[in-house]
């Protein structure tokens, strides 16, 4: 009996050890996410949500992001940047300078290698029991009207995203959907930045107060 009782006590505070486990987030990605754990970035944003609701302790947030990256720059990164850390889930946001990055520098992303190296990191980082929720790029350009030059590309880029999410049975955050949305309503003088961004890629405050927004409603935060 006493035995019984010393397992029983055990497995209680065991489970009750693994019910306060900290779950771990990692944001994955380029500039836009490099920035977000700057102050009034979107990471910050969250953390400071998380505090206020008194879930500071329950969540880490870590923020992965480096200017210029595109997908098989992630692809380089993944073991020490992600996997080494232990992630319980990885949002992973890039596409932006896949395409962006054709017309200024000619060192773009084909779309097929994209969907190829894009789904080797869903799989490792799913091999390692973390969960994967997928960004499409937003915008290179606000203007509502479909004359931002990339917007075909982001279109097509975002398309293979929500496919990718589709068929790994991964959440999504619709960037690409969500701004032009928003735009649509906000961005009458069809301006080229300065309603979500401050540079036509960016974000601004407002943008990533949406951008948080967002993640907290995708990640049930």
């Amino acid at each position: 009996m006493k035995r019984l009782v010393i397992l029983s006590t055990l497995f209680i505070v065991l489970c009750s050890m693994n019910s306060f486990k900290t779950k771990r987030i990692l944001f994955f990605g380029d500039s836009i996410t490099e920035l977000g754990v700057q102050p009034g970035g979107f990471i910050s944003k969250i953390q400071e949500a998380l505090l206020t609701q008194g879930l500071s302790k329950k969540y880490e947030l870590i923020g992965s992001g480096i200017s210029g990256n595109k997908v098989y720059d992630l692809y380089l990164r993944l073991e020490n940047d992600v996997l080494a850390k232990q992630p319980d889930v990885v949002i992973i946001w890039v596409g932006v300078n896949d395409v962006w990055h054709k017309q200024m520098f000619g060192t773009g992303t084909d779309p097929g290698k994209f969907q190829v190296f894009y789904q080797v990191l869903i799989d490792k980082i799913k091999d390692k029991g973390a969960e994967v929720v997928l960004c499409t790029p937003a915008v290179i350009g606000e203007k509502t009207d479909f004359s931002n030059p990339q917007d075909g590309d982001l279109n097509q880029y975002a398309k293979l995203i929500r496919e990718l999410a589709h068929k790994n049975n991964c959440e999504i955050c619709d960037f690409r959907s969500l701004f032009l949305e928003y735009n649509k309503v906000n961005n009458t003088s069809n301006a080229e930045w300065g309603i979500l961004t401050k540079d036509r890629v960016h974000l601004n405050n407002t943008g990533n107060e949406l951008v948080a927004k967002e993640l907290m409603k995708v990640l049930q935060l």
